[in-house]
This record gives C-alpha cells, sequence and structure tokens, in this order.
C-alpha cells in the first residue's frame, strides 16, 4: 500500500507526518531533536529509510543528523565543515568587508542516485559535499572563491545558501543576497545566472550578483525551465538561467519565499504571497495560495479551507512541497504551526498538523 511521508522542520524539533495514498488521516511523530532548530529536513530519493536533517542551537552550534529506519531513530554523522581554503571576506550591509564564518546549514540535497551522496548548503554561503553517508564533507570551493564573492552582502536572514538543484554535472545554487549560480561541471566552477533580475535594493539594480533570491525550483522533465521567487518578482528562466523574464502578473503581491512546481504538469506553478519585505503576513490578512496554469502570468487564488481572516501567517521558502501521486498533493507549512495538504493540486485545503512550533521546512515522500 502506498505510504506518504511528510517531514517537518521547525523552531523547536522535526516531525514526521504519515499517511496511506488517500491522505485523510495522518499519524505523527516528534519532535525529535525537540528545542533545536530544524532548518530542513529531507529523504534519499534511493533509499526511502535514509533520511537526512540540519539541526542547530545557539549553544551547541550545527549538527547534522541522520536516520536509517524512515525517522525513527536518529545518529549524528561527520560535522567538520571548516571552510577548505583562507575563508576571504564578503560585503557587509553597512559596505564593510567581512570574513566568511560558518554558521549553519540551511539545506540538504541527497542525490537522486547514490543514497551516500549528499550537498548542503551553508551560511555563510559555502557548498559542501558528502560522497561517504554524511562521515566527511568536503567543500567545493570554487562558489565561495567565485571572484565576485568579496561583492556578496548577506540577507536579513544572513549570507544562506538554501536552494541547491541537482540535474546530473549541471547544479543550480540560490544564496541570499549574491543571487542564483550555475556549475556546469559538478560544482568545481560556477556563473552568476542572474540576467534579467531587476531589484530595486540594490544601487545597480540590474548588477550581475546582489539581488536577494529566495527560492527557485525546476520540474524534472524540463530541466532549462527554471521558476523563481525574488525579494521582489516572480520569474521564470527557460535556458537554465541565462535569462530572466518577470512573470509576476495578477498576483496581490508579488513578494513571498516558496515556490513550488506541479510534479505532472511542468507549466503549473504555486506561490505564496505575503504582503511586503517589511509586513511578513498575507495581504489583508487572508491566507491564500496562487497557482498559474500557465507557467505565470495569469494567477488564481486558492482558498478553500484556509483561513481568510485575521491570519497573520508566513511561509518560509523550505515550507513547500509536493508529492508524486497521480492526484498530486501541495504541502506547506506557516510559522503559525499549521501544515496543510491540497490532495486535489490545491484546489481545497485542510489542515494536517496544527499548533506545532513555527515551521522552517516542509518536504514529502511518496513510499512504496
Amino acid at each position: 500500500m502506498t505510504q506518504v511521508r511528510v517531514l517537518a522542520g521547525t523552531r523547536k524539533g522535526a516531525f514526521v507526518l504519515t499517511s496511506d495514498g488517500k491522505r485523510d488521516k495522518w499519524s505523527i511523530t516528534g519532535p525529535h531533536f525537540g528545542g533545536w532548530e530544524v532548518y530542513h529536513l529531507k529523504g534519499s530519493p534511493v533509499d526511502a529509510n535514509r533520511i537526512w536533517a540540519s539541526v542547530s542551537t545557539g549553544w551547541f552550534g550545527q549538527v547534522i543528523q541522520r536516520s536509517d529506519d524512515g525517522g525513527l531513530t536518529w545518529e549524528p554523522v561527520g560535522n567538520d565543515f571548516s571552510y577548505a581554503s583562507d575563508p576571504g571576506q564578503h560585503i557587509w550591509y553597512d559596505g564593510t568587508p567581512r570574513p566568511f564564518e560558518f554558521k549553519r546549514i540551511w539545506h540538504l540535497e541527497p542525490s537522486g542516485s547514490d543514497a551516500d551522496l549528499v550537498y548542503a548548503g551553508a551560511e555563510d554561503a559555502a557548498l559542501y559535499r558528502s560522497a561517504d553517508g554524511g562521515a566527511s564533507w568536503t567543500e567545493l570551493t570554487g562558489l565561495r572563491t567565485h571572484p565576485s564573492a568579496t561583492t556578496w552582502p548577506p540577507g536579513a536572514g544572513g549570507l544562506c545558501l538554501h536552494t541547491l538543484i541537482l540535474q546530473g554535472p549541471r547544479i543550480i545554487a540560490a544564496i541570499s543576497s549574491a543571487g542564483a549560480f550555475r556549475s556546469d561541471d559538478s560544482g568545481q566552477t560556477w556563473k552568476p545566472i542572474n540576467r534579467g533580475l531587476v531589484s530595486g535594493e540594490i544601487p545597480d539594480n540590474d548588477a550581475e550578483v546582489g539581488h536577494c533570491v529566495h527560492h527557485i525550483e525546476a520540474h524534472p522533465t524540463r530541466p532549462d525551465t527554471l521558476f523563481m521567487q525574488k525579494h521582489w518578482d516572480v520569474c521564470r528562466s527557460d535556458d537554465a538561467g541565462e535569462n530572466w523574464t518577470e512573470v509576476s502578473g495578477n498576483l496581490p503581491s508579488d513578494f513571498g519565499f516558496p515556490i513550488a512546481v506541479h510534479p505532472h504538469e511542468p507549466e503549473t506553478i504555486y506561490v505564496v504571497p505575503i504582503t511586503s519585505d517589511s509586513l511578513h503576513y498575507p495581504p489583508d490578512g487572508r491566507l491564500r495560495v496562487y497557482r498559474s496554469r500557465s507557467g505565470g502570468g495569469e494567477w488564481e487564488p486558492l482558498t478553500a479551507g484556509l483561513p481568510q481572516e485575521n491570519c497573520y501567517v508566513n511561509v518560509y521558502r523550505d515550507a513547500m512541497a509536493v508529492d508524486t501521486l497521480d492526484e498530486a498533493g501541495i504541502y506547506f507549512g506557516t510559522t503559525g504551526g499549521q501544515v496543510y495538504v491540497g490532495t486535489d493540486s490545491g484546489d481545497t485545503w485542510s489542515p494536517i498538523a496544527r499548533d506545532l512550533p513555527a515551521v522552517l521546512s516542509v518536504e514529502v515522500q511518496v513510499l512504496p
């Protein structure tokens, strides 16, 4: 029987939610790592029992945890994330140079072909790779030592590498507030891919780097088509990031954090608009997911089952995911501790968890 597993990382631990293919009744285990911030959990596409978790606290620092039994038990794995070369410097908010400083892992991206291969995106702006199940980590220094790195400013949440898309030897990465980058040689060398992005927050609003990219997604069957939620603007590229076009269209606000692509419809995308860069809650206090079936431009609000008054939650960049069932499920978690699912491609929504700590990330697995 098909099983669906939702992995929720929160401000105070991790939670594992499971259901059968109907997705109408859910069991919850957790909190795992109670009291720790869990920035990201993600399961291996190769081994259904292997799950990776990035947990951290201000007291004990950063720890990668791994489960090999579907989240029942966990063990810390190798956690040496020292920079592989001279840290170098980047620009700070006030324009002064600061050294790169390792702080935490924001995103874990397991390989789709090797259960022991996993990548990790860090703050400050480093990319790591482990080929031995997390026992040891190697920095891919080509990104952080890119010639433009001395001009990278941190976003409000830090200089975080938060997006990783693995496409064979091609890797897409996004850093707040450096922008989007692409490697075509498995992470050895990198090029900025920000042409067409316009950011009024920086002096040169069409600069090669310095754009505050919030999240990027791609459909597996359309690797050259990328969808981006930026600090302001929803954008798309049809040439692997070489050029970007704004597709915000009729959205009530084009500020937000997550973006997701329907698993069976490469031109169907989802965003969750919030009011502005200073007001991180839905416009008019109405929680609405917006769907475009045309790859952007024309958007429709999806509201059935979502609170339409007095709702002031946010949805973070890694807190939206899709399953791969024939009747696709769309999932998202909020800073109010709710996890919602729309099992009919988002036409209607229902909560599968309430009153969790603020949700930082949501991932979903469909298990045999």
